[in-house]
């Protein structure tokens, strides 16, 4: 078949367009192309006004950004009769890889409802009707606003609590909307430090002794008086695998190595947690002048930053991760976040982003391997409108506690207005104080007891043969460590507290 449109091509099922493809493929042919999309569109242009048609694609072609203006168009012209989602676990099609997935795409005219199935792996869980679900063009929207892509679901009840919780709360940046509909003033940046092309900046510790510099706490500097300028001082170079959720001293390279001498990067103990003086120790330094000239082009002058772990999956223990950091190089593995809002609001907002209930969101969002700054623009976050004086006085205290563990945070724990010590680090009490934020939040998003503990464990409320799962890693890894599935209990016991001690109706929830 002779495709005059493209001068070249590049593997089996793949072409680079080097120039347009003369109006034929507006939708598909843009970009690096696989030739699937371009079938799909050409199937859809052959449908007449009372036919449909249907074509077994690769399921990208309504979840990638790359086919989210063909996929839009779908939705936006009612041409979405139904598509049906397939893993090739069970090997439906022995010769392909069992990692596949694909879909069934059926395309109409005038359909008002579109039906989904996600997750499948034999032709008869079709006739399952908790794995079906229906969506109207406008509830599709909603849930993804920006790129119109289609919401993934394991479950009915997975796509009927998800609308709820768009209904509670807008998505943090609906672009469309402009100013409007980025009430949280946010901007980012994925790579003000990218660790492989901003290396020439990087110094190992072994380089900054050899240079005749001497270690300033967890900073290094020339020898002799301290410094008084940031040319004379290097500061630690973040990377996403240090922080957790309210720990920015989760992990750290220290001078432990493995066997084969090479340096790992052990969690930080509880003895080293309890220690506000201890910060951990990242693998390389960067020099302080460029770290500020860099966080200046952003117009950032707070002594610290919020940023979250990009390399993720919705089957780990946890999806979406945030925290709080000091003031130092950040590497491109842990996005930058920056909220022009008072800053006395960013302790909710990173509660907000670390709450169970957002995290439920993400692990239906993220489909692959990244959470990209285009995921969380759709994550659904409540706006600075809604946290009253009440609602501050229950959350603030809780975030600081949490987050302020060591003096490094001391410019953070300022803007939440708190200028005493760091808090104690004491697990217990740091899991009883997170259940007490995860069920806010809950209840900020006009859940249910039943939808709450629905997110925790599906299998505690529809039973265990329910085709949905949650949390299950971190289930699974708390039943191991302490016999229990400790967060569940936890989270439904703050709950049950805060609905009968009168903390809800306090904050009018």
């Amino acid at each position: 078949m002779r495709l005059p449109e493209f001068e070249d091509f590049t593997g089996k099922d793949r072409v680079v367009r080097k120039r347009p493809l003369g109006g034929r493929f507006p939708l598909t042919g843009r970009g690096d192309v696989n030739t699937y999309a371009l079938f799909a569109e050409l199937f859809a242009r052959l449908t007449g006004p009372k036919g449909r048609s249907g074509v077994i694609v690769p399921t990208g072609i309504a979840t990638d950004a790359t086919t989210a203006p063909f996929f839009a168009d779908l939705v936006a012209k009612q041409r979405l009769s139904q598509l049906v989602d397939f893993e090739n676990r069970a090997g439906l099609f022995p010769a392909v890889d069992s990692r596949m997935k694909f879909c069934l795409l059926t395309l109409g005219r005038n359909e008002p409802l579109a039906r989904f199935a996600f997750f499948l792996t034999e032709p008869s869980q079709l006739a399952e009707p908790e794995r079906n679900f229906t969506l109207s063009p406008a509830q599709i929207a909603r849930l993804n606003p920006n790129t119109r892509t289609a919401p993934v679901f394991r479950s009915r009840k997975d796509a009927e609590l998800t609308a709820r919780i768009y209904n509670a709360a807008p998505v943090l940046i609906e672009e469309a909307k402009g100013e409007e509909g980025n009430p949280w003033n946010m901007t980012f940046h994925t790579r003000i430090w990218h660790m492989a092309e901003d290396s020439e900046w990087f110094r190992t510790a072994a380089q900054l002794t050899a240079e005749g510099l001497i270690r300033d706490g967890v900073n290094w500097r020339r020898s002799g008086p301290a410094p008084t300028t940031p040319s004379e001082t290097f500061v630690p170079l973040y990377e996403a695998k240090m922080t957790l959720h309210f720990d920015h001293r989760a992990a750290g390279y220290g001078s432990r190595g493995d066997d084969r001498g090479y340096r790992v990067l052990p969690e930080t103990t509880e003895g080293e947690h309890q220690d506000p003086l201890f910060e951990p120790e990242p693998f390389y330094w960067v020099l302080e002048a460029e770290v500020e000239r860099r966080l200046s082009e952003m117009s950032w002058s707070r002594g610290w930053l919020t940023g979250w772990k990009d390399v993720t999956s919705n089957t780990n223990e946890r999806t979406a991760i945030f925290s709080i950091v000091p003031r130092v190089a950040v590497g491109h593995s842990m996005p930058l976040m920056f909220p022009g809002c008072d800053p006395s609001l960013v302790g909710p907002l990173i509660a907000n982003l670390s709450a169970m209930v957002l995290d439920y969101v993400a692990r239906i969002k993220v489909s692959g391997l990244h959470l990209t700054s285009g995921n969380l623009k759709q994550f659904p976050i409540l706006p600075p409108s809604f946290y009253t004086p009440e609602k501050l006085a229950f959350l603030t205290p809780r975030v600081l506690e949490l987050t302020y563990t060591s003096h490094a945070l001391a410019p953070f724990a300022a803007d939440l207005g708190h200028d005493g010590p760091p808090f104690p680090w004491d697990d217990a009490r740091r899991a009883t104080l997170r259940a007490d934020l995860d069920a806010f939040f809950a209840r900020a998003y006009r859940l249910s007891r039943e939808d709450l503990a629905y997110i925790l464990d599906p299998a505690d409320v529809m039973g265990e043969d329910y085709p949905s799962e949650t949390f299950r890693v971190l289930k699974e890894k708390e039943t191991r460590s302490m016999g229990e599935y400790r967060t569940r209990r936890l989270v439904l016991k703050a709950w049950d507290r805060m609905e009968a001690d009168g903390t809800f109706a306090g904050m009018g929830m």
